[in-house]
This record gives structure tokens, C-alpha cells and sequence, in this order.
């Protein structure tokens, strides 16, 4: 079946778009977090306001949400920071110690084994209220997360 050149040329943007779509979806792949191990004495601690922080991931999901992880230690009476709200979604793993996790002013305590979550734009804070240092992990999924 032969094709007019007037034919091929309306043809022809249907077929680079196959092209332009792999080389899109191959940027955002690059830009996925990949598989990796974070042994705990590699990574390096900060000071924050009563206690430090270790970074352990950041970067975007390869479904495309946000994500960042940390492990937290605050001293006792410590928090990172005053009671504050963002849009991503974050949630609390508690290691060691007892954290009292404010939410839109309601104070719930929490123990070693235990968790939290508190969804988007919901004010927050987190504080160790025990005698002893409180170890937990963060997780943040959504916009706003890993500084997106």
C-alpha cells in the first residue's frame, strides 16, 4: 500500500512519540532511589535541639511519591523543633524510650515498639518525655518530602 509523503508526514509526530516517552520515563527512572543497605555506623549523625539526627534515605519512590527516612535520638526533655505541619504524610517508629507525639493539640504517649502517623497539613511535634534518651525512626512519603 504505498503512503503520499503528505500521509507520512502526518504520521510522522505519532511516530516519534514512542522515542520521547522512553527517554522521559528513562530520566525519571535514573532519578528513582535505588535498592541499598544503610548499616547504622555509616551513617553520620547531626546535632539537632536535644539530641542528633542520621539521615538514612531520601529521594523519589519509583511509584513517583517523595520519601525520606531518619533515625532520631532526643535526650530526655529534647525535641528537633516546635510544633509545626507540612503537606507530606509522616510517621513515627519508636525504637527506645517513651515520646509524647502532639497532634492538632492532642498529647498521646508512646513506647519502645510503637508507632505514629500523622497525615498531611495536620500540626505535629515530637518530644522525649522519659528519663532515659528515646531512639525512633521518621518516615515522610508525599510532596514536600526528601526537600521536593
Amino acid at each position: 500500500m504505498p503512503v503520499t509523503r503528505r500521509e507520512l508526514c502526518a504520521m510522522l509526530p505519532a511516530m516519534l512519540i514512542p522515542g520521547v516517552v522512553s527517554t522521559e520515563a528513562s530520566a525519571e527512572e535514573a532519578q528513582v532511589l535505588p535498592s541499598a543497605m544503610y548499616p547504622f555506623e555509616k551513617m553520620t549523625p547531626h546535632a539537632v535541639n536535644g539530641g542528633e539526627i542520621r539521615e538514612i534515605l531520601k529521594g523519589k519512590l519509583a511509584t513517583g511519591e517523595s520519601i525520606e527516612v531518619q533515625q532520631t535520638t532526643l535526650q530526655p526533655g529534647g525535641a528537633p523543633h516546635p510544633p509545626h505541619h507540612h503537606v507530606h504524610n509522616e510517621m513515627w517508629l519508636i525504637r527506645e524510650g517513651t515520646v509524647e507525639l502532639l497532634v492538632e493539640g492532642k498529647s498521646y504517649q508512646l513506647g519502645a515498639g510503637s508507632a505514629g502517623f500523622v497525615k498531611s497539613n495536620e500540626e505535629h511535634g515530637i518530644r522525649n518525655v522519659g528519663t532515659t534518651p528515646a531512639s525512633y525512626y521518621v518516615v515522610e512519603v508525599g510532596p514536600g518530602a526528601a526537600g521536593a
